[in-house]
């Protein structure tokens, strides 16, 4: 399972310098609006302690951590949803990504233009969700004119699935019209499912990061209180990062530089780390190690999943194969030393499918196929 997330937000806020930072990949970071045109995909490891622990017990041949993808999206503007700028094809790109992470800019700097001639992070936001609603909008109207003909079918599971998503598209079609996020309205499982094929932008988990200058990373200025209180109002989380200082971090050659510069600057965690396990925790995404001599690798899956879907995760065979699986834990590891002392001490058990997977298991799956 790949986290993919979409780096969105007006031009010139910082997304391609805190893209570049935070994955290494060459996205053009320029003063000037539009620099970056096609969307650029950085694929970066995420980062997680807990993995290197393991592979000093272990000692296998490879260490294989899970991974993160980053989409740098074309900035967006007024009018983005008529095709203003480069409008519908960043909005197309936008839907095919798992979660969104709204740069919004937080600092003031002379010297760096902004689109709109003032720093003012609520404007901004309003102007990004406004043109993520409307091209919403267009979508649901175009389903709902489908409807009829969908209710004339003489298929009668399609038929009544049409009849059930009226109500459902004219609730959103309402909220959409007022410029409001598809998140912020209160659906039901069952609402959702029906209009899962719409791929609605402003359903996906929502992330504002702040990017701010060096002295707002100890305490919020002000436009980063503002960005909080919007962050609330619908549920969403924030996130504040120096796109400037993580820029200059990543320029050093080696990681003994990295932790000096960091250091110096106050800085415990680097940017990546932060927005990875930020983006982790809003999608409901944990993690659990498969532990051997081959590798020691990590997977990701979604909270709450059995162990057969758990092994899904690997390969499908995994899953519909399913016979058992022996877990322990890494806290585990980490108190007796050695997958045998824990199996000494009771800790290695063997689980069958309804077992619900815990983050930091380590796993070794009994299949047949």
């Amino acid at each position: 399972m790949a986290l993919n997330c979409g780096i969105v937000g007006l031009p010139n806020v910082g997304k391609s310098t805190i893209f570049q930072a935070i994955t290494s990949a060459p996205a053009e970071a320029a003063n000037f609006p539009f620099c970056t045109i096609e969307p650029i995909v950085g694929i970066v490891n995420v980062g997680d302690k807990r993995l290197q622990d393991i592979s000093d017990k272990i000692s296998p041949q490879k260490v294989i951590p899970t991974v993160v993808e980053f989409v740098d999206i074309a900035g967006l503007v007024k009018g983005a949803s008529k095709g203003e700028g480069l409008g519908n094809q960043f909005l197309g790109n936008i839907r095919q990504v798992n979660a969104i992470v709204h740069v919004v800019r937080c600092f003031d700097d002379s010297n760096v233009v902004h689109v709109h001639g003032e720093v003012n992070p609520v404007d901004d936001i309003e102007t990004i969700n406004m043109e993520l609603a409307l091209a919403d909008l267009e979508v649901v109207q175009r389903k709902q004119s489908n409807i009829p003909k969908l209710i004339k079918n003489q298929n009668k599971e399609i038929s009544s699935k049409a009849k059930m998503v009226v109500p459902v598209l004219e609730t959103l079609a309402a909220h959409l019209e007022e410029g409001k996020a598809a998140r912020t309205l209160e659906l039901s499982e069952d609402d959702l499912e029906l209009i899962k094929d719409l791929n609605l932008i402003t359903l996906k988990k929502t992330l504002y990061l702040c990017n701010v200058d060096e002295d707002s990373l100890l305490e919020d200025n002000d436009h980063v209180k503002k960005v909080i209180e919007i962050a609330k109002s619908e549920g969403s989380e924030v996130l504040k990062i120096c796109g400037k200082l993580e820029s200059e971090i990543s320029a050093l050659d080696s990681e003994e530089e990295k932790k000096e510069f960091m250091e110096a600057a106050g800085i415990e965690v680097s940017g990546l780390e932060l927005l990875t396990h930020a983006a982790y925790k809003m999608l409901g995404l944990r993690t659990y190690f498969t532990a051997g001599e081959k590798e020691v690798r990590a997977w990701t899956f979604k909270e709450g999943a059995k162990a057969p879907q758990a092994a899904g995760v690997i390969h499908t065979d995994f899953e519909r194969g399913f016979i058992k699986a022996e877990v322990y834990h890494y806290d585990d590891l980490m108190e007796f030393g050695s997958e045998q002392k824990a199996k000494e001490n009771g800790k290695l058990r063997m689980e069958g499918k309804e077992y619900v997977v815990k983050d930091g298991d380590i796993i070794h799956f009994r299949f047949n196929v």
